[in-house]
């Protein structure tokens, strides 16, 4: 670890992926890169090396996911309200870590992001930031990080937006970042085996 971070990384690992496999018999999150890593735990990795604390958020029912995660080096918390969508999933994450001095929220299906770029949200939430985003080629991306005073809005959180209200009403502060991966999540199969 070449930076320690007090923030937490809040993986959000409990959508459906309906897009992946309309059936939902297979979890995106579980489907293997060419590698052989779980889409979900190729998320972790970045996180894990920059972050002492990193906390993923699933859906029950999904044991499978939650064992992979936890085996990768997560503690796993399960949203009991998944289904009423991300801002649900998002506020059990904080609600599990509100001892946090910051978060930082990536989601589970993009799993080609940097530690790098983690390391350069980290460094600024440490700092005192509010919120900071990663900007590629003019395009914000993902992880998002919240300093503190954003516990409790972010606890509050419901539906399916996120939190698009706070990133809407609160000057975010932009980090250029050379890491396309901020951009590419994995919607389909022939995501899969999309290059870094």
């Amino acid at each position: 670890m070449t930076y320690a971070s007090s923030a937490t990384a809040l993986l959000l690992a409990a959508g459906r992926g309906s897009r992946f496999d309309p059936s939902g018999l297979q979890n995106k999150l579980l489907a293997p890169l060419p590698d052989g890593t779980p889409v979900a735990c190729a998320a972790a990795h970045p996180l894990l090396a920059i972050l002492p604390r990193v906390t993923a958020v699933v859906r029950p029912g999904a044991e499978a996911l939650a064992h992979a995660l936890n085996d990768a080096g997560c503690d796993v918390v399960f949203s009991t309200d998944a289904e009423r969508g991300m801002g649900a999933s998002l506020a059990a994450g904080i609600r599990a870590t509100e001892d946090s001095t910051g978060w930082i929220v990536a989601l589970a299906d993009m799993p080609w992001i940097l530690p790098e770029t983690i390391e350069s949200i980290a460094l600024r939430i440490d700092g005192g930031a509010s919120v900071v985003a990663p900007i590629y080629r003019g395009r914000r991306g993902h992880p998002v990080g919240f300093g503190a005073m954003h516990r409790d809005a972010l606890m509050s959180l419901d539906g399916d937006v996120g939190a698009r209200g706070i990133l809407e009403s609160t000057d975010v502060m932009p980090i250029e970042v050379d890491d396309a991966g901020v951009l590419a999540d994995i919607d389909t199969f022939a995501d899969l085996h999309r290059q870094r």
